[in-house]
């Protein structure tokens, strides 16, 4: 899994065998700083099940004790647990083969030729890596331990197969003037830092 500091493995050890236990699997865990540090852990029902609000909530419910036993984080810290939303990050391996045909930005934590951000569409997964088909038609294959983010790009295609799935939540009525006040916030990409994968 994709994980960027010493601290995040440990935490990962901690809370992937409580997620397993009660059939849920972690695709994501981030530690952000701040004067209150955030644990953020995204997870769904184990093999990709459709997950809502309410696995969330067991998932935290079951994992309190742990946390609280383990002190991982040694001042006080907010805990969020959420589902991987349809853009979702890709961060194990086997990830990108479910994705296969969609398209997805990379990050890699080195540049190859000078370039470590990639966009392009997912034409496979083996044993060397995920493949990329990017936007100039050239290919990439790369490890998911060479990568330091990687998420599907939100598109007409990836929004109606997370409906076939039973991915989509409710939605509203569809005019624009419904969706007039929402902004898109893409400040993680500008603001998280990168550190070393294992």
């Amino acid at each position: 899994m994709i994980v960027l500091t010493e601290q995040e493995r440990r935490l990962l050890s901690l809370v992937q065998p409580v997620a397993e236990g009660i059939g849920m699997e972690i695709v994501r865990l981030r530690v952000q700083g701040g004067r209150r540090p955030h644990l953020q852990i995204m997870a769904e029902r184990a093999g990709g099940a459709p997950t809502d609000v309410e696995d969330c909530a067991r998932l935290s419910r079951a994992l309190s004790p742990t946390l609280d036993a383990a002190d991982p984080i040694s001042e006080a810290y907010t805990l969020e647990v959420s589902t991987p939303g349809i853009d979702r990050p890709l961060t194990r391996p086997g990830d990108f083969a479910r994705w296969i045909g969609h398209a997805v930005k990379i990050e890699l934590a080195r540049p190859i030729d000078g370039r470590r951000r990639f966009t392009g569409v997912i034409t496979g997964e083996d044993q060397d890596g995920a493949r990329i088909e990017l936007d100039d038609e050239t290919e990439l294959v790369a490890g998911i331990h060479e990568m330091s983010r990687a998420s599907l790009v939100l598109t007409d295609e990836l929004i109606e197969a997370a409906r076939a799935a039973g991915n989509l939540p409710p939605q509203p009525e569809d005019d624009e003037e419904s969706l007039a006040d929402f902004e898109i916030d893409e400040s993680e990409d500008e603001d998280e830092e990168t550190g070393d994968v294992q």
